[in-house]
């Protein structure tokens, strides 16, 4: 077994006091040789030197005693549907539900309240007669490794929220947080390019929400899904927005 440790930067925040989801998530997993899955069990807080080990295909995130998230290998057999064009993607973002009400608006990767070279600014919005959400995204270069590709732990970030689609079948007054996200990169994608993400429902199981997510280069190719699980609560037991 090896140690070694890891502090989550505000900027990445989902709730505004604790980590995005598929950021923490993406961070473990990248201490792992392949496709993961990574189930959270608390919030990861920021800002905070956490502890993580790694030993034979798994990897645990700790804050002193208390663990924060499991990740393994894991298959992952999520199909990508055949992507929209990146224009298409533009006009199905104008329709993000996040732009009327978002339970917190300041999320790194969702947030509309976040400025451009700050968040992500992924906003999925239904595509015309289909029932997949659509937006376009643009890696920043702050997202860059030294070969200019995204770095996986962004494109985990990139993939969770999309999977939130599925949260469309809510009941009002309730809310959810991710519990469980899987993923398969396939290939890279390069800061600047024009990318396209799409996020989808697999369906409900009680409290359990399951939607998938893909992601596109600008060629129109494939390069990375996800499946992401999420649990619903009422929306009084959400953390503050602010």
């Amino acid at each position: 077994m090896r140690e070694t440790t890891i502090t989550i930067d505000s900027r990445f925040c989902g709730p505004p006091q604790s980590a995005n989801g598929g950021y923490a998530c993406g961070r473990l997993a990248s201490f792992l040789p392949g496709t993961s899955k990574v189930r959270l069990k608390a919030p990861p807080p920021l800002g905070v030197e956490l502890r993580a080990e790694i030993a034979d295909g798994e990897a645990r995130l700790f804050d002193g005693p208390a663990v924060l998230a499991e990740a393994q290998l894991s298959d992952l057999d999520t199909v990508a549907p055949p992507p929209p064009t990146f224009e298409q993607a533009i006009e199905a973002s104008k329709s993000y539900p996040g732009f009327v009400e978002h339970f917190f608006p300041t999320c790194f990767v969702c947030g509309p309240d976040r400025q451009p070279g700050d968040g992500m600014r992924i906003f999925p919005g239904d595509l015309p007669g289909q029932p997949i959400g659509a937006a376009p995204w643009v890696p920043d270069a702050s997202f860059g490794d030294e070969t200019g590709h995204v770095r996986p732990e962004f494109i985990w970030s990139a993939l969770d929220c999309p999977t939130g689609y599925c949260l469309i079948a809510l009941p009002k007054g309730t809310g959810a947080l991710l519990g469980e996200l899987a993923v398969r990169i396939d290939g890279p994608v390069s800061v600047g390019e024009k990318c396209v993400v799409l996020g989808w429902s697999l369906g409900i199981d009680g409290r359990k929400y399951y939607g998938g997510s893909a992601l596109y280069s600008e060629s129109g190719r494939p390069v990375a899904v996800a499946k992401g699980t999420w649990i619903s609560l009422p929306a009084s037991a959400l953390p503050p927005a602010s």
